[in-house]
């Protein structure tokens, strides 16, 4: 275990970063540890959160998966690069397929949608139903934006280069952001495929749609083999880099990783910084499956 923490540590170092980990076999229940309990800015990766309680939801009785959105154009939705949030035309689709827009390709407008048709506070009822002590949504991924744009001040955008508001972005505070913990991520991630989120047919549609994310370059990378499944969820704000996800392999070993980093520098384009990601996931793992 301890030659596991140095190489994670190691390799996390190497990219520049400061990372935190959890690994869970799902079947036996060992886990790796690497700073598990750290709370840590969830970004984007909080939308797995209302995932699950738009599921519950559904098998609660509360709402249809197949309800309509009707999405009005671009003005006024939140600020994003793809999905709905890039579109410029009125939109009409259904629960699920936005679900899959929130996930797939992390659509910030999808995302807020299905935060305002849950509720914020069934979020956190859900979270913690499920035991996630540690894990808490304080605003929508639109209110989250809004906090940058006035910590940044009136330089906008180019003020995300200095270190000194970087250091005031309340989206970067765990205490004032939405926050977790890598084990609580786990958590949750075991929750969904073990059908205990949800009921079997809710839990098999999320599994299929974190199976669906368009992006190989963070936790896949770790695990480039085509008999070996990777789903999961990024996130990413200003000089943090997140994912969590399920590897599961052909002998039928199933692995939830949470990897949370950060680094100093503040450029958009950090290929080691993605790539460490799936290379400390990919030591846990291996650790775990290690006879």
């Amino acid at each position: 275990m301890t030659d596991t923490l140095g190489r994670i540590g190691a390799a996390f170092a190497e990219a520049g970063v400061t990372g935190r980990l959890h690994a869970r076999d799902l079947d036996s229940g060992a886990q790796i540890d690497a700073g598990a309990d750290q709370p840590v800015c969830t970004a984007s990766v909080h939308k797995l959160c209302v995932l699950v309680t738009l599921h519950a939801q559904a098998a609660a009785g509360l709402l249809d998966l197949t309800e309509q959105l009707e999405v009005p154009p671009s003005a006024g939705r939140t600020p994003g690069p793809t999905g709905l949030s890039a579109m410029l035309d009125p939109v009409r689709l259904s629960l699920r397929d936005a679900a899959f827009l929130m996930m797939s390709v992390s659509d910030n407008t999808a995302g807020d949608l299905l935060l305002r048709r849950v509720g914020r506070d069934a979020v956190n009822r859900t979270t913690a139903r499920l035991g996630l002590t540690r894990t808490h949504a304080v605003h929508g991924f639109g209110e989250m934006l809004a906090t940058i744009r006035e910590d940044a001040g009136p330089r906008g955008a180019a003020a995300l280069t200095d270190p000194h508001v970087i250091a005031r972005l309340r989206a970067l505070d765990p205490a004032r952001t939405n926050r977790s913990t890598p084990r609580d991520m786990t958590r949750l991630l075991a929750a969904v495929w073990r059908d205990e989120a949800c009921p079997a047919p809710y839990g098999a549609a999320m599994r299929r749609i974190l199976g669906l994310q368009v992006w190989p370059h963070r936790l896949a990378s770790g695990f480039p083999f085509d008999d070996v499944h990777v789903a999961g969820k990024t996130g990413s704000l200003p000089t943090l880099r997140n994912e969590v996800g399920v590897v599961e392999y052909p002998d039928g070993g199933r692995y939830a990783v949470a990897v949370f980093t950060r680094t100093a520098n503040p450029a958009a384009t950090l290929p080691a910084a993605d790539a460490v990601i799936g290379t400390a996931a990919r030591i846990a793992v291996d650790a775990l499956r290690a006879p």
